[in-house]
Parts: structure tokens; C-alpha cells; sequence
């Protein structure tokens, strides 16, 4: 992926990671739009970024991804890059019937809105001569924090779907790269003071630097994450297990 010059949608860019990338991605030259839900940090980024555009998306909802397909296409015509960021994490206790509908929510938003997203924005993509999709996985993909089996699970599925449409659309002009966090001081599962994980400005300068060093890149690991992706490789993957536990 070329790191500049680029049109950007990024589905949940409104906070966290999101934002983080919104940003250094437009210090390198790129024209970006962020969508999520939540109207008033829609208007917050319009008043302190103006250069950000802004579209309303709820990745629960097939129809609003629809609309905000529209939106966006019609407005930036040139649009050739996809960031599915929008995700949720949340505890869940299998010993107990609620955490049925964590359990839900999380295959909604982490998995069905990555795939329908995908689904919508495929087809126009297809058209532009350089385009790019990024899913955003996480090294619990590789190595699970059992106190949320579902994200771990959801994360996994992003995985193998962006291994597998990376090889369906090999044939299109559509380079496909995942992104696999590791743990980020964001407000996701309380971790915005966490000394253990990674700042964000850290991570997604890492992230960035990553891309520009390999364009062709299929994958995006940080230091950060390395030991969680490459456990099994490396023989101690209980042992992070066991860590994580």
C-alpha cells in the first residue's frame, strides 16, 4: 500500500486507535474520512480536524453501512482505501446464560461488520488501480486472553477471512493487509492507564513506519505483538497462555 495520496474511509475512527491512525495518516498526505456512530464525536472531529471529513456508519446495522457506502462514494469519488476498525471487547463468564448476548454483540460488530463492509465497498474498490482493504485483527488471535473468549474468537475469524480474501482477490488491483494490535492504552476493557499495554501514538507510529518500510506487506505485527503471533512457531505458546491466564 502506498502511504500517501491515498482516500481513506475508516469505519470506527472516532476514538482510540482509530483516531490515532486518522490522524498520522493525513500528516502523511492522504485524504481521510472517519465514520462511526456516535454523532457528537462526529461533530467534535469536524470542529478540531477539519480536514477530516465525517460520515454517521453503525457496523451493526447492513443498512447503514449501505448508506454510508453511498455517502462516501458519492462525495469522494477517488476513494481506493478500506480500514475496518470498528470493534468491541467485553468480559464474558461462560458459567454464567448472559454471556450469551456479549457473546453476540461481539460476532456482530467484530465479524459481521468487518464482512459486511467488505462485502459493500468490494465492487467500487475493484475499479480503482491501487486500493487497499485493512482489517484489524489482534495477537489474541494467536494466543487467547480468556476472559474474553468471543473478541479472541472474532479476532481469529478476521484472520483467516483476510488470509482467504487476500487470495480471492489476488486477481483485482485490491492489496488486502491485516493488522494485528497488541494490547493499546485505549478505553477498550479499561486499558487507557494500563502499563502493560502499548501507547497509542506509539503503536500506530510503529504501524505507519511498518507500512512505509513494506508496501507489499501482508501482515502487520508490531514488537509489541510478535511474541503472541509467533508463539506457536516458537514453542511456548502455553506458557503465554498460561500468562494470559
Amino acid at each position: 500500500m502506498k502511504i500517501s495520496k491515498n482516500t481513506i474511509f475508516i469505519a470506527g475512527g472516532t476514538s482510540g486507535i482509530g483516531l490515532e491512525v486518522a490522524l498520522r495518516l493525513t500528516d502523511e498526505g492522504n485524504k481521510v474520512i472517519v465514520g462511526g456512530r456516535r454523532l457528537e464525536r462526529l461533530e467534535e472531529i469536524r470542529n478540531s480536524h477539519p480536514t477530516i471529513g465525517t460520515v454517521g456508519i453503525n457496523v451493526d446495522d447492513k443498512d447503514s453501512i449501505r448508506h454510508a457506502y453511498e455517502e462516501v462514494t458519492a462525495s469522494h469519488p477517488d476513494l481506493n482505501v478500506l480500514i475496518t476498525m470498528s470493534g468491541i471487547m467485553e468480559p464474558e463468564n461462560l458459567k454464567t446464560p448472559d454471556f450469551l448476548q456479549v457473546a453476540e454483540r461481539t460476532v456482530t460488530t467484530n465479524i459481521l461488520g468487518t464482512i459486511r463492509l467488505v462485502a459493500q465497498f468490494i465492487p467500487f474498490l475493484s475499479t480503482k488501480d491501487s486500493a487497499a482493504i485493512l482489517t484489524i485483527s489482534s495477537a489474541l488471535a494467536f494466543v487467547p486472553l480468556p476472559i474474553t473468549p468471543t473478541y479472541n474468537a472474532s479476532k481469529a475469524a478476521i484472520h483467516m477471512f483476510t488470509e482467504s480474501m487476500r487470495v480471492q482477490l489476488a486477481d483485482t488491483s485490491i492489496q488486502c493487509i491485516e493488522i494485528a494490535p497488541p494490547g493499546v492504552r485505549t478505553t477498550m476493557m479499561g486499558q487507557e492507564n494500563s502499563e502493560s499495554a502499548m501507547p497509542i501514538d506509539a503503536f500506530v507510529a510503529e504501524v505507519i513506519s511498518l507500512l512505509k518500510a513494506n508496501p507489499e506487506a501482508k501482515e502487520i505485527v508490531v514488537e509489541a505483538a510478535a511474541p503472541l503471533r509467533n508463539a506457536e512457531i516458537n514453542g511456548n505458546y502455553d506458557e503465554i497462555l498460561t500468562m494470559l491466564s
